[in-house]
């Protein structure tokens, strides 16, 4: 966790050229220690009125920008063989960050030559230097809320604002500032860590500046913060760049209530080349995270059906099938022939836009594998949401053994925090009146569900610079389809977390502490992961980068980066 510094605490100042106010009075000031004293009080006093009234004066009516329209771009899926073939070419396009605040592409929020955006109809669009703001927010078309946006707004005129600041500076940072009456103007202490911070070029710290602001409803200093780090981000730079743009991304997204508009935009697609996987598969293929959570899962089912004729597989999040390819391949080795297997396959429209079909396109894919392999296969689409799944849709047939897979799914679950419903803790009350030998449940290991706005912050700032760091080892900062996984797989959890609220925010992740109550309470025990599994995991991570690390805990197993737990995996009976 970062710490946030604020109060009075000691900052350099050395970042700041400021006039001295009581210049000519140096001699006598120190010959006189009273008049001294007297003076550093009224300094104090002049800078606290004069925060006050450039507050007042800048201080903007309710925040709003245009709204970013949905997005459809053409789709693109290839249907080739189960033979994959990992391609990245190197590309020296410039890119521009999510413009969550462009309704028509005129507006775009960034000062940055390395950041990505998006046209209208979804493509990519390339963008020099660009720093334009709307013409004419007052009386935008877009703004349908009624009312003129107020023209104080700190946006309309940034130099003004910037004038306004060296002028509380000039106050506040006159001579013998080191002595300054916290009482009087406590604001003082937190200007001065906030400029040292970006004159140290201290990234992380200004976002968490940002986010307290905004936290603490504090426009005026948001707004300025979110000026400077637009200076400081890009998505083709260090990891704290690259994170940071989004992460602002978040912050501005907040503020103009187009996150969820965004998250809906932005899906984890198929590229439009056909010699790629989807950018999910090169996330997949570049880190281990996925692989560790399927590979797990996959290893404590084929342990709990060693010995079963007829295995009956529900998937409450598919997507494109891809963790069951090496699981039909372990049972089509299996002594004494393969069971026969069927899968139940749950997944709603975000996936289908990824696979850019529907669930048909799964089914097709493993009926094929099987084929190749001879196990007896069947497949049972479900299109349909987790919340909407009841128990007449997964088909449970007498005879069979029964597995269910929660891989990365329960977290977009609704809990009670959310709704009365709470299809969280339902479907683990009904997964466990199917009576299934093994469930397993592969999760993120974050604390973003219930916590507040400002403590969700800095636990998604702590998480994914973990994981773009660990990305930044595999795929050269350069290359285009780093930027496309980052972004369309990444991105739109980031923004989603920071900006979104109520129902809205439909990446809810908790630790597996939490988890492990949610299914004790429904009824479940632990189930062990065997010995050879964990073995076949350590394995897999010789192919990767030493600084990814596996602990096997409380029955559990761990995949981290560095000190940073990411990932969790489990089962239950």
């Amino acid at each position: 966790m970062f710490n946030v510094l604020v109060g009075n605490s000691p900052a350099s100042l050395e970042s700041f050229d400021c006039s001295n106010p009581h210049k000519g009075t140096e001699p006598v000031l120190a010959s006189c220690p009273s008049m001294q004293a007297s003076q550093q009080h009224r300094s104090s006093v002049m800078a606290s009125r004069l925060y006050r009234q450039i507050k007042q004066e800048v201080e903007p009516e309710p925040y709003w920008f245009p709204q970013l329209p949905p997005i459809d771009p053409s789709l693109c899926y290839s249907d080739s063989s189960h033979e994959f073939h990992f391609t990245v070419e190197s590309s020296n396009e410039n890119f521009c960050t999510l413009e969550s605040s462009s309704a028509n592409g005129s507006y775009n929020a960034y000062n940055s030559t390395s950041l990505v955006g998006f046209s209208p109809n979804g493509s990519p669009t390339s963008q020099q230097d660009s720093q334009s703001y709307p013409s004419d927010l007052h009386h935008s078309p877009d703004n349908n809320g009624g009312s003129p946006i107020s023209g104080s707004c700190v946006t309309d005129d940034v130099s003004d604002l910037r004038d306004k600041l060296k002028e509380l500076e000039t106050v506040m940072l006159g001579p013998d500032s080191d002595v300054i009456d916290s009482k009087t103007s406590p604001e003082m202490g937190t200007w001065r860590l906030v400029t040292d911070a970006i004159s140290r070029g201290d990234l992380k710290q200004v976002l968490v500046f940002c986010a307290k602001a905004m936290s603490d409803n504090d426009l005026l200093m948001a707004q300025w913060l979110m000026d400077e780090l637009r200076r400081m981000v890009s998505v083709s730079g260090e990891p704290i760049q690259r994170l940071g743009a989004y992460m602002l991304e978040g912050l501005v997204a907040r503020l103009a209530s187009s996150g969820s508009s965004i998250y809906k935009a932005l899906r984890c697609k198929e590229p439009k080349s056909a010699d790629l996987l989807s950018y999910m598969h090169i996330l997949y293929e570049v880190c281990p995270y996925l692989k560790f959570g399927y590979m797990s899962a996959n290893g404590a089912i084929a342990e709990a059906m060693k010995d079963e004729d007829r295995v009956h597989i529900i998937d409450f999040q598919i997507a494109q099938g891809s963790q069951w390819i090496t699981l039909i391949q372990a049972f089509a080795a299996r002594p004494g022939g393969p069971p026969y297997i069927r899968i139940t396959g749950i997944d709603d429209s975000t996936s289908a836009y990824a696979r850019g079909g529907g669930l048909n396109i799964v089914g097709k894919r493993l009926s094929k594998l099987a084929r190749y392999f001879k196990v007896p296969f069947e497949f049972h689409a479900a299109a349909m949401s987790g919340c909407e799944v009841q128990r007449e849709h997964l088909q449970v047939r007498p005879g069979e053994a029964l597995a269910v897979n929660f891989a990365f799914m329960l977290h977009h679950m609704p809990d009670e925090s959310v709704s009365t419903e709470n299809h969280r803790d339902r479907l683990l009350r009904l997964v466990k009146s199917l009576s299934p030998k093994v469930v397993t449940l592969v999760e993120q290991e974050s604390n973003t569900n219930t916590a507040p706005f400002f403590a969700r912050f800095l636990e998604t700032l702590n998480y994914y610079t973990a994981m773009f760091e660990s990305i930044d080892v595999t795929l050269p900062r350069e290359h285009k389809e780093r930027i496309d996984v980052e972004q369309q797989c990444l991105a739109r959890d980031v923004v989603n977390i920071i900006a979104c609220e109520g129902a809205e925010r439909v990446e809810r992740h908790e630790l597996l502490g939490k988890w492990r109550s949610r299914f004790r309470m429904a009824g479940f025990t632990p189930y062990p992961l065997s010995s050879l599994v964990n073995a076949t995991i350590k394995t897999l991570l010789e192919n990767y980068c030493d600084r990814y690390r596996l602990e096997e805990r409380d029955g559990a197993l761990y995949l981290g980066w560095m000190n940073r737990d990411l990932v969790a995996s489990c089962a239950w009976k």
